[in-house]
């Protein structure tokens, strides 16, 4: 329901400007950065319904590859981690963890193990395994949930806290925190690692972009035209996000699955840089003013693609995921503060946000809190995946070893 005119006239401004026809500019593709399934495993059902999934993942996946597009990953999100291992000692879930990540390896697919905490009732046990199993199995994925509907999950911050302080050093190179986030507001069914959970009976999939290079070529056309910037960039996401919702649809119904949508963020990485295309659009470093802007305009242009839409729907700002980021970073053009204002009109909070080894769990939950109370204030979804690095102080450089990670300097934790 439409209650302020400034949302009718917006509305109207986009609906118009995809109706019109579209510059004579060539865009380049995106990659498909996730196709992701939902399934719940049974002892007894398990290797028929990972089956089932990895014939979904891979259908898709040649769908999207006859129409020129290169997916990057295919992932499998499990039921939450109390109710996946219940009944097993520590030991004996341990094992059985190490049976999906080694699966995941064999089989060419990321696993994600659902919430290890999604209240503050919940037995913090199961984090006690996840520490475990972050610090020793290199494929998996996990989080927690900081906040929901329900409010802010003060406990379940301290907990998280002190998880990703144990991983940190108990983790090679303390790099098994790159699998592990806190989410706050943030739906099910989502496509991107490491926020997504369902609870629900599994059989269900969506899919989501690595973007961030429609973005830059959009900004160098529209650049300092917010207004024409919102609706080019609407009307090129959606050239995308229509031809993923097409093939998801399509192998839904073949397959006998639940299509959950797509999210249009446009995820970044390495070269394709969300923060080398806010400069496009600002003329100034990223972190400079303006920076505020252009994420406003990546997210109404996110948010106003007409397709189903699933998970973060905004802008994607990973600090080490995206080389540009990682270099101003280390430059001091802009800190954690910075990230939570921009995550007040788009964003997915902070992701990959490296720290010193000394940062405190005292320190790290502070920081959990304010994103959690940021997401609940604005029932906005937000996450954060921090890094710190053990060892190491403020002015030392990481020194991570995944291809997805781009090292940059540390600095201090106000």
């Amino acid at each position: 329901m439409i209650r302020h005119p400034q949302q009718k006239l917006f509305l109207v401004l986009v609906i118009t400007a995809l109706t019109v026809t579209a510059p004579a500019h060539s865009y380049t593709h995106p990659k498909v950065r996730a196709v992701t399934a939902f399934v719940r495993l049974e002892q007894a059902s398990q290797q028929q319904e990972m089956a089932g999934a990895l014939s979904v993942l891979r259908a898709v996946k040649g769908e999207f590859e006859k129409q020129g597009y290169e997916v990057e990953t295919i992932r499998i999100v499990t039921q939450p981690l109390p109710e996946l291992v219940s009944g097993q000692s520590q030991a004996q879930a341990l094992a059985y963890l190490k049976t999906l990540d080694d699966l995941g390896s064999k089989e060419g697919f990321i696993p994600s193990l659902g919430p290890a905490m999604m209240r503050d009732t919940d037995d913090p046990r199961s984090m006690r395994l996840l520490e475990k199993a972050l610090s020793t199995l290199s494929n998996l994925q996990a989080n927690t949930i900081i906040a929901d509907n329900d409010g802010i999950h003060w406990k379940v911050i301290r907990e998280t806290a002190a998880l990703v302080h144990y991983v940190t050093e108990h983790s090679p190179n303390s790099q098994g925190n790159f699998g592990f986030t806190a989410t706050a507001m943030v739906k099910p069914y989502g496509p991107f690692y490491p926020g997504t959970y369902h609870t629900g009976p599994g059989r269900q999939f969506s899919i989501g972009f690595e973007s961030a290079n429609v973005v830059q070529e959009v900004f160098a056309h529209t650049r300092g035209d917010f207004s024409g910037s919102v609706a080019e960039l609407t009307r090129q996401l959606t050239v995308h996000a229509k031809v993923a919702e097409t093939i998801g649809q399509r192998v839904a119904a073949a397959k006998g699955w639940t299509f959950m949508g797509v999210d249009p963020t446009p995820a970044p990485l390495g070269d394709v840089s969300i923060g080398a295309a806010i400069e496009t659009y600002t003329g100034a470093r990223f972190g400079s003013s303006g920076t505020l802007t252009a994420a406003l305009i990546i997210t109404s242009a996110v948010k106003a693609v007409p397709v189903k839409q699933v998970g973060y729907s905004g802008l994607m700002v990973p600090v080490m995921e995206d080389k540009l980021l990682a270099q101003r970073w280390a430059e001091g053009s802009f800190n954690t503060d910075d990230l939570l204002a921009y995550s007040a009109v788009c964003g997915t909070g902070l992701d990959t946000v490296p720290l010193p080894g000394d940062v405190s769990t005292e320190q790290m939950a502070r920081i959990f809190g304010d994103v959690a109370s940021l997401a609940w204030k604005w029932k906005k979804p937000l996450s954060a995946r921090l890094q710190p690095v053990a060892g190491k102080q403020a002015g030392d450089q990481t020194q991570f070893s995944s291809r997805f990670l781009f090292n940059t300097t540390l600095h201090a934790v106000p």
